[in-house]
């Protein structure tokens, strides 16, 4: 019996192991199907990733037009040059080659055909024509791959604004970097299949993943007038031995900008290039330093104090409040005291006794002063804010610097009385040009820009852009109010070297002091508009340290007389009296 009942139990042992075995190879056998059949393009996938070596395709990036499609920046066919190092055949001919027409150190181009890596970059951005040259030569392992290379057609124009890329065509600054996310594209990607060691399987061919294109962009900077203003900039400083000069036109209704000139600009086709004999001798920090300094936008980068023409702003503020009306008299005996401090009018004499107009027309500074103090402090500071002064414009470009002011709680009656003709602190070129557009257009603070639209590949229509507008900023009345009285003081005042025969134009000269006082060194400039009684244009001249007579109203108002002279035509805003009488 005990022999029957362990044969049972050996019996019972074996039905087990094998019904174990059996649910084991069960398992094993559906899961084999199920990653055969349910997987399969998955693991596929893997493997052909397994074999494949990648090489990235640069998307063509968007371009950038002007108001009249014109293109400031474009792409050019580059090639990229590479090296596969299981491909390569004949390593000293590949060196050999590669140095000769890339004109690389043989150092430079060994260290990476030798090294061992699934691919190794030579080169990028070469030119076509060298690399149809070296494709010509069908060396194993090297591969050439066209790409991509931003290009702008007009090199220095707007070299501040449109800014440039960098070797991966992504944006550097300005509004390259700025619509980032319209202009860039998406890379494409050429997959070849190799075999365990690394060499292309030639009956395999390639497979591409064909790159998407970036989207256009369409900016109202006008090419014709940036030109032109970029022109005068340069002739006022060279005639004026000016350190440097900007130039900003912009539409005073709705914000769009058609000119931004920081002169000097530097090439867009070579940016990291420096002054010829100025980077001879600096470390790498100095000269990125130095080219920091070059790329700047004085526009919005800079502030700077902007003397009589921030004359606008009080006498606006003065208007709206009902401290004063353009009858109002003042008395200038060319000084006046504030405290315990003698502030001086520019006319050392005095203008005697004067109504508002001629105040502005005179530029005087003790009226605008009085104008502040009529205010007081809390009142002046109200409407700083309230004419957005204390925040950005929010122009669609990078670095934009704020307003530098006195806190309100330091702000005494000095502080104030300096503010109010345009000193004691800084403001940016594109937050005064805003803030007198909001004065002269209807009281309507716009937000400077240059976006317009996005248009795809084919040209349809990817997003037109809206930007803020802040209403009542002053009252109709007194927008009309200083349109007229800026008239005057081109008409007969201080700024009468910016008329221009035939058109109705209205400004205000300035002539401020850098820091340190006493340095000797002046800022001049001018705001202009027109038609004063409705302004379709406005712009700001300021030359940075002239040379020999440094008043606005002799250095800045010739400049935008000079480009109004040429613009306004342009435009199509017609002279006074042309129009057909009916």
């Amino acid at each position: 019996m005990p022999a029957i009942h362990n044969k049972i139990a050996h019996r019972k042992k074996i039905l087990t192991v094998f019904l174990g075995c059996a649910l084991v190879l069960t398992a094993l056998f559906a899961r084999l199907i199920y990653l055969m059949v349910w997987e399969a393009d998955y693991y596929a996938e893997k493997a052909t990733q397994l074999h494949e070596r990648e090489r990235s395709i640069k998307a063509a990036r968007g371009r950038i037009m002007d108001c009249n499609g014109e293109i400031l920046a474009d792409n050019r066919t580059v090639c990229t040059i590479s090296v596969i190092h299981n491909q390569i055949e004949d390593p000293e001919a590949v060196i050999e080659m590669l140095c000769r027409e890339l004109n690389l150190s043989e150092e430079y181009v060994r260290k990476r055909v030798e090294k061992y890596s699934s691919m190794e970059r030579i080169k990028s951005n070469v030119d076509k024509a060298v690399g149809d040259r070296i494709r010509e030569y069908e060396i194993p392992g090297v591969k050439v791959d066209e790409d991509y290379k931003r290009y702008y057609p007009y090199g220095e124009l707007a070299s501040k604004v449109l800014g440039f890329t960098g070797g991966d065509n992504q944006g550097i600054i300005g509004l390259e970097v700025i619509y980032e996310e319209y202009l860039k594209g998406k890379p494409g990607m050429i997959l070849t299949v190799t075999d365990a060691k690394g060499i292309e399987v030639e009956a395999a061919g390639e497979r591409r993943v064909e790159p998407v294109s970036g989207n256009d962009l369409y900016i109202s900077l006008d090419r014709n007038i940036q030109t032109y203003a970029t022109q005068l900039a340069y002739q006022a400083m060279e005639t004026k031995q000016a350190q440097s000069v900007s130039i900003l036109v912009m539409n005073p209704q709705n914000g769009e900008i058609y000119a931004m000139v920081n002169v000097p600009e530097f090439d867009l086709n070579d940016p990291y290039a420096l002054p010829e004999g100025t980077g001879d001798g600096l470390s790498q920090q100095e000269k990125q330093d130095m080219l920091n300094r070059i790329w700047r936008n004085g526009c919005i980068n800079d502030t700077y104090e902007p003397g009589s023409t921030f004359k606008i702003i009080t006498a606006a503020a003065g208007l709206e409040q009902g401290v004063i009306t353009p009858q109002s008299q003042f008395s200038c005996p060319g000084f006046i005291m504030v405290e315990d401090r003698r502030i001086r009018c520019h006319k050392v004499g005095g203008h005697g006794g004067q109504d508002f107009i001629h105040c502005m027309m005179n530029s005087c500074n003790p009226a605008l002063i009085s104008v502040g103090l009529l205010l007081g402090v809390d009142t002046y500071y109200d409407y700083f804010d309230r004419f957005g002064l204390l925040t950005k414009t929010g122009v669609d470009l990078p670095g934009e610097a704020g307003t530098i002011m006195h806190n309100k709680e330091n702000m005494g009656l000095v502080e104030l009385a300096t503010v109010s003709f345009g000193q004691s602190f800084q403001i940016t070129p594109i937050q005064l040009v805003t803030t007198a557009s909001s004065i002269i257009n209807g009281g309507r603070r716009i937000t400077p820009h240059f976006g317009v639209k996005v248009v795809d590949a084919q040209g349809n229509l990817v997003e037109r852009f809206s930007y803020p507008v802040a209403e009542n900023i002053v009252s109709e009345e007194t927008s009309a109010t200083m349109r007229e009285i800026l008239e005057m003081v081109v008409k007969e005042g201080s700024g009468k070297n910016g008329k221009v025969e035939g058109y109705r134009v209205g400004g205000k000269t300035a002539t401020s002091q850098t820091l340190p006082r006493g340095s000797g060194k002046y800022i001049s400039s001018f705001i202009g508009f027109a038609p004063a009684d409705d302004p379709q244009v406005i712009a700001v001249a300021i030359v940075n340290t002239p040379q020999g007579v440094y008043y606005g109203g002799q250095v800045a108002a010739p400049i935008v007389r000079q480009l109004f002279e040429n613009i306004l035509p342009y435009m199509g805003i017609e002279q006074e009296g042309s129009a057909v009488q009916e």
